[in-house]
């Protein structure tokens, strides 16, 4: 089945998280990703660990369905193997350090003379202009810098996210602007140029926590695993030991939370607790009562209950439940993809789609497509060879 992608070739000059997941995205729909990697080491981020048959769990998540061309920049022969291969190209992307692409040619301006229709996505901490232009940016940093840690975790302490959320967030906003500078340009015929900060892309996922605190008002507490504004909301222990996760959203759901899962309707109606704002501001008081009444059931009886009463939950799972979960078994999620290391089990992109089935190719060995990629440029084996000699790939 044709994908949407299908004949789109992107090339990147990418590392770590924002870029390479912003790609694999493009290469799931079927575009042609060539990987530009440093001769030898690659991509630092496959030195990260080596948690998945001897490869890093953060590589092996963001680099599948790629090829990967080795190529020393600092050296002109390099550079100008990249330069011939951007002619051929629909879109460059790069998270470079700051500056370094344009120090080598590569900013959508110089392009642009050359190649109108190229599409070039620029993704940095902080964007291509500005007081904090220069400085270097990785994920804990920004979510420092973007407030995350202010709202998140205990009152007694902060707590970064358990994932690289503010390159996740980067990553998708620089994906769906080369998705929307493609429709653009089928529309003009033109390229465009995409400046994707992190800090940028975060902030607007804490747009919640700064309108909640608009005009100066307090912010959202740290309330570690509970709603910061909505009670009850969050973890409860059962009498076995299991967590149970609950969230309830209006009265209605309030009532019958009193009703049929703590048994005791005349609790709808106590004055501390007959609205939102009053559970939040006595939730002491109010977890409490609930923790007495899970203590007296296990996690299952507490989940039946809630069932029942129409209440959303969820059990607190680690990574083996994540692993193991019987919902994404159902639904066939995983599939097998190739690897340096042999076949290690991949979970298909968020979103069916009838029409096509999503790109799932091997993850690459570093420059293991470099000599294929040269002879399509035209190079012949002494210029191969003189290549390597040379380390420039």
């Amino acid at each position: 089945m044709t994908r949407p992608l299908d004949g789109i070739t992107v090339v990147s000059l990418e590392h770590a998280i924002a870029a390479p997941f912003c790609t694999r995205q493009l290469a799931d729909l079927g575009a042609r990703v060539i990987k530009v990697e440093r001769p030898g080491t690659g991509d630092f981020a496959r030195a990260y660990d080596s948690r998945v048959k001897g490869l890093a769990s953060h590589f092996v998540w963001t680099n599948r369905s790629k090829e990967s061309l080795t190529l020393d920049l600092k050296q002109p022969e390099a550079l100008a193997t990249l330069k011939q291969l951007l002619g051929q190209a629909d879109v460059l992307v790069q998270n470079l350090a700051p500056g370094a692409a344009a120090r080598m040619g590569l900013s959508f301006e110089a392009l642009s003379q050359q190649h109108p229709k190229l599409i070039v996505c620029d993704i940095s901490g902080y964007g291509e202009d500005g007081p904090y232009r220069d400085k270097k940016a990785y994920d804990l940093l920004i979510q420092s810098e973007a407030g995350f840690l202010s709202v998140t975790g205990t009152p007694d302490a902060p707590a970064k996210a358990g994932n690289s959320v503010a390159d996740i967030a980067a990553g998708m906003y620089a994906y769906t602007g080369i998705l929307s500078a493609l429709l653009l340009r089928g529309k003009t015929g033109q390229g465009s140029h995409i400046d994707v900060s992190m800090l940028e892309s975060l902030a607007e996922w804490m747009n919640y926590p700064m309108y909640y605190a608009f005009d100066g008002a307090p912010p959202p507490p740290r309330t570690a695993a509970s709603h910061a504004s909505i009670y009850p909301y969050g973890p409860f222990q059962a009498g076995d030991g299991g967590t149970v996760m609950l969230g309830l959203q209006n009265e209605r759901e309030w009532k019958s939370f009193c009703d049929t899962v703590l048994k005791d309707a005349g609790l709808a109606t106590d004055p501390r607790f007959d609205s939102n704002a009053k559970r939040n501001q006595h939730r002491d008081a109010l977890k409490a009562i609930i923790v007495d009444v899970f203590k007296a059931l296990t996690t299952a009886q507490v989940e039946a209950r809630l069932d029942e009463a129409q209440i959303a939950n969820a059990r607190m799972n680690d990574m083996a439940g994540l692993w193991a979960h019987p919902q994404l078994k159902a639904r066939a999620r995983w599939q097998d993809v190739g690897s340096p290391a042999g076949d290690i089990p991949a979970l298909l992109p968020p979103g069916r789609n009838n029409a096509f089935d999503y790109r799932m190719d091997p993850v690459p060995a570093v420059g293991q497509h470099t000599e294929a990629i040269l002879r399509e440029l035209g190079r012949g084996d002494a210029q191969i060879a003189a290549l390597r000699a040379a380390k420039a790939i």
